[in-house]
């Protein structure tokens, strides 16, 4: 094993509460190591319905203070991340025989003051007119605003924001085991680093379990005993097929069964479909769509939308799994995606374990998680022995990218179109709405296209490789084309090879 690295907390979990945590302790002046067993936002956090909003549903629930928190967490999260989070327009049709008009009223009423809606436009009634490209029989409908969110990207710019704090982000990096440490109160945690198959160990005084499906998983290597919460697996599934309508804004469709599917416009020239809900029993290292899930998607577009879709128009599928909690000795979950902290005490070291949660309310959550780990590690909440602040710090902070005049993006893109002329218009599009402000640190020392290195294609070029490789921990063709970016539904066969090519290239230049 090699040297043993002390800390004073280890993350276990590289989703959007993992890197969201690291974050916000890093920024306190709280030493982190994070380690995630596969890449960065590889599980449920790249597989949602890549929304920021506040869960209209929620008030079927009674679910006030959650809704509330996501309605107020919007506003803030806009604000730190404009490039990758955008509102959008929500189109909601009524569907008479589901649910009456004057209930999805009050339900928007109350959903545009709750949280104090300050970016947003109100809701509203209309009716639909002709040319619609929704079924004549919908003759009326609702109008709201919430936001779109490039999830990948999102827990990334958490986890490079850490980094950058001064937090070790492992990914690759698995914890095999968790015993007490033998020198001082805490944690002895072995990590396995998949990439090279070799065992370190990390002295931890707090241990954060925000591991999501695998929560249970790694309570058991602490013999917590039996499990207070148990955790039930939920599958979500969407499908992508080409658009099939245009505009820009998304389609809320009540299905037939009273369950709600989104029809969101994606990536130019597809519209996305989910997401199916449907207890999940098998391997959550393996989740895919199963053709049920597929015909069912179908079939809630079909319901709408005078073009008709067949499995057939599928061109891509992503699935995940989501725990819900129950707390043992109740009977029933909630079915919402709220989240509980908790904290046990193994060895006299305390492991603090998150429960579900969603993208929404992860910066809430995380800040919460801070100000528990600050009072068990002793901290002075206000000023550290170095000078830093431990108090809360993230409600005002922007995400790296989102730094000056890429708050305002039509402004920030307009600047960047005068600084990089030289560069195709649609491609420095696609930079800023990526990289933001970083797109200046990705073309530094650039002044023509033959500077970026090889072209591989589609406008992919090796510095933007090299880049994702260097600064964003990117190690496979799937993390750049999938989780980077969504490259792998526009580039040809030739160019995905040529990426694989030389990103083999790069990999070996940076081990050597």
């Amino acid at each position: 094993m090699s040297k043993i690295k002390t800390v004073d907390v280890l993350v276990i979990g590289g989703g959007v509460n993992g890197a969201g945590i690291a974050r916000d302790l890093a920024g306190r002046g709280v030493s982190v190591i994070l380690c995630e067993k596969d890449d960065l936002a590889s599980a449920m956090s790249s597989a949602g319905t890549k929304l920021i909003h506040g869960g209209l549903r929620y008030l079927k629930y009674g679910k006030i203070r959650l809704m509330r928190e996501a309605l107020t967490e919007r506003e803030v999260l806009l604000r730190s991340a404009p490039h990758i989070i955008r509102p959008m327009t929500f189109v909601l049709p009524h569907y008479k025989r589901l649910c009456p008009w004057w209930l999805i009223r009050l339900m928007l009423f109350i959903y545009d003051h709750l949280g104090g809606k300050k970016n947003f436009p109100k809701s509203e009634g209309f009716s639909f007119t002709g040319g619609q490209p929704l079924k004549p029989s919908f003759k009326r409908g609702f109008s709201y605003s919430d936001c779109f969110v490039d999830d990948a990207r999102f827990v990334l710019l958490n986890a490079l924001d850490a980094y950058e704090k001064g937090a070790h982000i492992l990914t690759r990096t698995e914890c095999i085991d968790l015993d007490r440490n033998p020198e001082e109160p805490g944690w002895a945690a072995t990590l396995l680093d998949n990439i090279t198959e070799t065992k370190f160990k990390v002295h931890a005084k707090v241990v954060i379990n925000a591991s999501g499906p695998w929560v249970n998983k790694v309570l058991s290597l602490v013999d917590a005993g039996e499990e207070k919460y148990r955790v039930r697996w939920v599958k979500g599934s969407h499908i992508l097929v080409p658009g099939i309508y245009q505009g820009d804004q998304a389609c809320i469709l009540r299905n037939d069964d009273g369950r709600v599917v989104f029809a969101i416009p994606y990536e130019e020239k597809y519209t996305l479909i989910g997401m199916t809900e449907s207890e999940y029993d098998g391997d959550i290292e393996n989740v895919q769509i199963g053709m049920d899930e597929v015909e069912y998607l179908c079939r809630a577009v079909n319901l709408y939308f005078r073009h008709q879709i067949t499995p057939e128009d599928v061109e891509w599928t992503y699935s995940g799994v989501y725990p819900l909690m129950e707390e043992t000795g109740k009977n029933e979950f909630d079915g919402v995606r709220d989240y509980i902290l908790d904290v046990e005490e193994h060895y006299g070291a305390r492991i603090l374990s998150v429960y579900g949660g969603k993208i929404t309310t992860y910066r809430k959550l995380s800040e919460q998680v801070g100000d528990r780990v600050i009072e068990m590690l002793g901290y002075s909440r206000v000023v550290g022995m170095l000078g830093c602040n431990r108090d809360a710090w993230t409600e005002s902070a922007v995400l790296p990218g989102g730094e000056g005049s890429a708050v305002n993006f039509k402004t920030f893109l307009k600047t960047l179109r005068q600084e990089y002329d030289w560069i195709p218009e649609v491609l420095l599009y696609r930079y800023a709405r990526s990289y933001g402000a970083r797109t200046r640190e990705l073309l530094r020392g650039f002044k023509k296209l033959s500077d970026m290195g090889e072209y591989l294609g589609d406008d992919v070029y090796e510095a933007e490789i090299s880049y994702l490789v260097n600064v964003e921990w990117a190690m496979t063709s799937d993390d750049i084309l999938w989780r980077r970016s969504k490259l792998g539904l526009h580039v040809s066969d030739k160019t995905r090879k040529n990426i694989q090519k030389i990103l083999k290239n790069i990999l070996t230049k940076k081990r050597d």
